[in-house]
């Protein structure tokens, strides 16, 4: 720190005291807590902090008795952001998931997506003229509020539409009042519901073949506008004959049970379908297809979103033959898998040239946006946001130990171990998080830490995957949750200590109606005097059923439908440790 400044700050009362040395000290500390106060943080992107400068606080003799003036106005803002700490961590936690939920709404994002000029759309920088010849076929679970908010924009073009959505989702979206997210009655677009418990049916697999039909009916005058969201992939079941539904699921859950990954699983999908990869657009040819797109994949990736039914493809039997073998799935595969998977072109392998200059694909909402709102409602509330990184994925164990590492860390009262960051940085390629990020996430905390910026959230985004070895209820994020709880055993516990979340943003985490759990030091301690067996719920991947038992579901995060999907967001609030500078 600075050699000229002797300060000592306690950030748990509602004020601060200073030791003043000189008139000198004086205006160099008040303008550095005014202008942390004012800002909180260098007005940048999320993750990116600026490195303070001691030239930044020094002022000539000329400028101290008016600075000193000003300073005695401009520590007022400090003192409201101080006043907000008597929100719970957990309250506060919860008000930044809600904020990133917010920024991915279905129909916000499609308003925002789709400028319309009389008979002309304009689409990420692209013109399409209307000439009452709009189709629209969509699927995924946020595609009912995506289809609503397009047929306001375009919908006196609009000659026909399909849409597949979750089971029960319409009348859900009418119990918790969302009926702007609801199609009118004298609707063109027709809603069909199927994917019980995010699992591909029969009613999805007609959805599907509704879509497919609709789009091989298409000329090259018309445009198909397709809207897609997370979900996407379970409702629009095609299996490639002579393989069933059923088949094609056994194979997806067996590959799911194993811990593959959803590039994995999507890999595997593509394989079998007759939509995915490409399928779509190739049935709409020579039609002009537009795709708005709700990323629910780690970085974005236009081919495996939805398993890519408007992203042309290339399906290589010995890649997903491998897969298939990474997890010992190959001798129990069904005949009619080995037949499809044995065939030259295993879908086809559609012509590209025909079908790429007819296909724009868009992605209008994803995790980073979702992040990076969250960071601004963090700011609002007194902390300070890094994001770490929107990618976060692998066994929950290795994320749940990074997370563990990370707290302990950035609140340790004295210089850490070094062989805690030794061990952040070899966790990194199991959970996949670049080192260099790692390397700026830790350079920020350690630098929040010695140099008193204050409370810090960390943020992340991601996907990360379950093994499963019990037949409990619960889903990732309420796993992540509780096994960052045993991480967190020693620290201390809110509001000195740090609090943990994990939520899906699509509101459901697994089967369940909870989107994820909050969580802190005091976790094992609580479940322990209430009788509850951490190790045992974790062992019977039984989570949900834990978080309900304890304290009488306090810890669930329960925000109800979403109406959105951009993956998971991941939250640790590390809150100010007291410091003394020299």
């Amino acid at each position: 720190m600075y050699p000229f400044m002797s300060v000592q700050v306690n950030h748990y009362t509602q004020g601060t005291q200073l030791k003043l040395v000189s008139d000198q000290i004086f205006c160099n500390t008040a303008r550095l807590l005014s202008w942390s106060a004012h800002n909180w943080l260098p007005q940048e992107p999320a993750g990116f902090i600026s490195h303070l400068q001691p030239s930044q606080f020094l002022l000539r003799p000329a400028e101290l008795s008016m600075a000193r003036v000003l300073s005695l106005f401009r520590l007022q803002p400090f003192l409201a952001v101080a006043s907000k700490r008597k929100l719970s961590m957990d309250s506060r936690a919860r008000g930044v998931f809600a904020a990133a939920v917010e920024a991915v709404q279905s129909d916000t994002v499609v308003r925002q997506s789709i400028e319309r000029k009389e008979d002309c759309v304009i689409i990420d920088g692209h013109k399409f003229t209307l000439k009452h010849n709009l189709h629209l076929v969509g699927f995924g679970k946020a595609v009912l509020g995506m289809a609503a908010e397009a047929e306001r924009i375009v919908g006196d073009h609009l000659v026909k539409g399909i849409i597949s959505v979750p089971h029960g989702i319409q009348q859900t979206m009418k119990q918790h009042g969302k009926d702007h997210l609801l199609l009118k009655e004298n609707s063109r677009i027709k809603v069909m519901e199927g994917a019980k418990h995010n699992l591909p049916d029969a009613d999805a697999e007609k959805a599907a073949e509704g879509i497919k039909q609709l789009a091989s009916e298409l000329t090259e005058k018309d445009l198909l506008l397709v809207l897609i969201s997370g979900g996407g992939s379970a409702l629009l079941p095609a299996p490639i004959p002579p393989i069933s539904l059923q088949e094609k699921l056994d194979v997806t859950r067996k590959l799911a049970g194993a811990g593959a990954t959803i590039q994995e699983l999507n890999t595997v999908r593509r394989a079998l379908s007759s939509l995915k990869g490409g399928g779509l657009a190739h049935c709409a040819h020579p039609a002009q297809v537009i795709a708005l797109i709700l990323s629910d994949v780690i970085g974005d990736p236009l081919d495996l979103i939805a398993s890519g039914p408007t992203v042309q493809s290339d399906i290589w039997p010995e890649e997903v033959l491998s897969v298939l073998e990474r997890y010992k799935l190959l001798n129990s595969l069904p005949s009619s898998v080995k037949d499809v998977l044995e065939r030259p072109n295993t879908q086809g392998q559609k012509d590209e040239s025909k079908t790429s200059g007819h296909v724009l694909n868009a992605v209008i909402g994803s995790n980073s946006i979702a992040l990076k709102c969250a960071g601004r409602r963090a700011r609002e509330l007194g902390f300070r946001p890094v994001v770490l990184a929107p990618g976060v994925c692998g066994d929950v164990r290795s994320v749940s130990r990074l997370y563990g590492l990370l707290a302990r860390f950035a609140c340790s009262p004295e210089e850490p171990p070094p062989e805690i960051a030794a061990e952040v940085l070899r966790l990194g390629p199991e959970v996949g998080v670049e080192s260099w990020d790692l390397c700026r996430t830790m350079k920020v905390l350690e630098d929040g830490r010695t140099e008193g910026w204050g409370a810090t959230c960390l943020l992340a985004g991601g996907e990360p995957t379950v093994e499963l070895t019990g037949m409990g209820r619960g889903g990732r994020n309420q796993e992540l949750a509780l096994r960052v709880g045993q991480e967190l055993r020693g620290l201390e516990l809110p509001p000195k200590g740090p609090v943990f979340l994990s939520g899906g943003t699509d509101g459901q985490d697994g089967p369940t109606e909870a989107a994820g759990a909050i969580t802190d030091a005091g976790l094992c301690e609580e479940a322990y005097a209430q009788g509850l067996d951490v190790d045992s719920f974790l062992s019977n991947n039984d989570s949900y059923t834990f978080f309900s038992r304890l304290s009488a579901g306090q810890r669930l995060l329960v925000p109800g439908l979403t109406c959105t999907n951009v993956m998971d967001v991941h939250m640790l609030l590390i809150p100010p440790i007291p410091i003394k500078i020299r």
